[in-house]
Order: structure tokens, then C-alpha cells, then sequence
């Protein structure tokens, strides 16, 4: 039986990439609107879950609109929800532009 390697305390007490505050630094590649983000590269690789088409991000709302199905998506938390039953039906006007 191989012996456990020893756990290193020292390397455990040691302070991660933090901010002055204490909140971890936030990446670079990040949408911000009202304090709430979301993933730029999360963003160009969601698609709509029913027709499978890009996904349209809509910073002012929070959504992510999908032209084809006529839905729209909340983000919440900086989370996309992509359930059917917790989008909103796009207007009219909204579904053409």
C-alpha cells in the first residue's frame, strides 16, 4: 500500500486571486448591465432549444430572443433559463425586427 501524500497547509492558507474586498476578480468577457452578467462565450454557443437558431441577447431586458420560435428567454442571476414554459411570447413588433 502506497502512503497519502502529506497535505500541504501552508499552500491552504494561502490567498487566492482576490480583490481587495475579498470577491473573486471578474473575467474580462462578461456582458454587464445593472450589476448582472453573463458569459460572453456562453452566449455565442447557446442556440434556442426548439428551433435550434442563434439566440439573440437583449442586455436592457435580460433575454435571450429567439426570432424563429418567438420566444423570449429570461436571464436570471446571470443563468439563461431556456425552458419553453418560462419564456414570454415575442409581440408582434418585436417578433420582426
Amino acid at each position: 500500500m502506497m502512503p497519502e501524500d502529506p497535505i500541504d497547509d501552508a499552500a491552504a492558507d494561502e490567498p487566492g486571486p482576490e480583490e481587495a474586498d475579498g470577491r473573486a476578480p471578474e473575467p474580462a468577457d462578461r456582458a454587464h448591465k445593472d450589476g448582472r452578467t453573463v458569459d460572453r462565450k456562453l452566449l455565442e454557443i447557446l442556440v434556442c432549444p426548439l428551433t435550434k437558431t442563434t439566440l439573440e441577447y437583449d442586455a436592457a431586458r435580460q433575454e435571450l430572443i429567439s426570432r424563429a420560435a418567438k420566444l423570449a428567454f429570461p436571464i436570471r442571476d446571470g443563468i439563461p433559463i431556456l425552458l419553453e414554459e418560462e419564456a414570454r411570447q415575442l409581440t408582434d413588433d418585436e417578433g420582426r425586427r
